[in-house]
């Protein structure tokens, strides 16, 4: 392996852990029994699950999420499991049948910290849950579960791993239930939908989006930003070239209102990275990772990964004066190609 090869290979491992997070972060406040500064939710609005019964939901998610994981078999996965949560664990569970190990950070915990049930009676519904931290102190996990409608199944759509020293908003009580948010709400410092796109736009051009200010600091920003660069220098020196794309999927986002006015937000952005070697060159996969998912394919000059991106964002209410702050991520390649 070149000495180029080998500065890209240890930038793209450093992208591959780019969230790990140590397991003290991640504090979650006092639920508030306060439904004031939620005007949407009405007064007469019960909550659409008890805590036993989320329990059992999740009971029966983790069960079949486990079950998946310890047979290294994605069949029939997708009864439980949806979305980018879908996207990512059978990549995970794809190299670790390459590997024999699955990666530590697919590890979800079967105990909570704290769960948001809604009050609306509408389908779909989603709620939000936090668990504990891992036994091995990694981050909790923001779980979003989904359910299409009256007679499907709940399944898990999202997971996030919360970064370290984030504090997430407040929520109120199970008892009292929360509101489920819109990607077109109001009255934030964006729609929770525009904050998507400018964290995605942010993620893909770093302190020169025209959004970097509107967005707060983060590790998976920290992490990526200086990725990017050492890959790029260390391409530079053959003529060779990189670009990353991040693109928000259509529909792929849940939102959950605070008691505090702002929005707590999981989307999807998906993002291609793409790596053009030198003049009779060829690009190489550069991570563990990358090599259990090309396989045995024929490698060019030029090799496309893509990534599949789940973001938790807090979109703070107009007056706050606050930034849109992501609270945790979880972030995976897919899929290897050689063009």
């Amino acid at each position: 392996m070149t000495k180029t090869m080998r500065t890209l290979a240890a930038a793209t491992l450093a992208i591959a852990v780019s969230v790990s997070l140590a397991g003290c972060e991640g504090q979650i406040p006092q639920p508030s029994t306060d439904t004031t500064a939620d005007t949407s939710t009405s007064t007469t609005a019960t909550p659409d699950l008890t805590e036993a019964q989320e329990k059992a939901i999740r009971k029966a998610i983790l069960d079949a999420y486990q079950a998946a994981g310890d047979s290294k078999n994605t069949d029939g996965l997708d009864s439980r499991v949806t979305g980018p949560a879908l996207d990512i664990y059978s990549s995970r569970i794809t190299i670790a049948r390459t590997t024999g190990t699955l990666d530590k950070y697919a590890t979800i915990p079967a105990d909570i910290a704290q769960t948001v049930i809604p009050t609306d009676s509408g389908w779909p519904r989603a709620v939000f849950s936090i668990t504990t931290t891992t036994e091995d102190q990694q981050s909790k996990r923001l779980l979003v579960m989904v359910q299409d409608s009256a007679r499907s199944n709940y399944k898990l759509w999202g997971v996030a791993r919360l970064f370290q020293g984030t504090t997430l908003p407040s929520f109120a009580v199970p008892t009292i239930g929360a509101s489920l948010g819109s990607p077109t709400d109001s009255g934030l410092v964006a729609t929770p939908q525009d904050a998507v796109n400018q964290y995605a736009d942010v993620l893909a051009n770093g302190s020169n989006s025209k959004y970097a200010a509107n967005i707060a600091d983060d590790e998976l920003r920290k992490n990526l930003a200086t990725t990017t660069q050492q890959v790029a220098d260390g391409m530079a020196r053959n003529n060779g070239t990189q670009q990353q794309v991040f693109t928000p999927v259509d529909g792929a986002i849940h939102v959950m209102r605070s008691v505090d006015g702002g929005d707590l937000v999981v989307a999807q952005i998906n993002s291609q990275w793409t790596r053009q070697a030198g003049e009779g060159r060829e690009s190489q996969p550069a991570s563990n990772d990358e090599r259990a998912l090309f396989g045995d394919a024929k490698s060019t000059s030029t090799i496309r990964v893509s990534y599949v991106n789940t973001i938790a964002l807090y979109v703070p209410a107009k007056d706050s004066g606050k930034q849109i702050t992501a609270v945790g991520a979880d972030r995976q390649v897919v899929k290897v190609e050689a063009l």
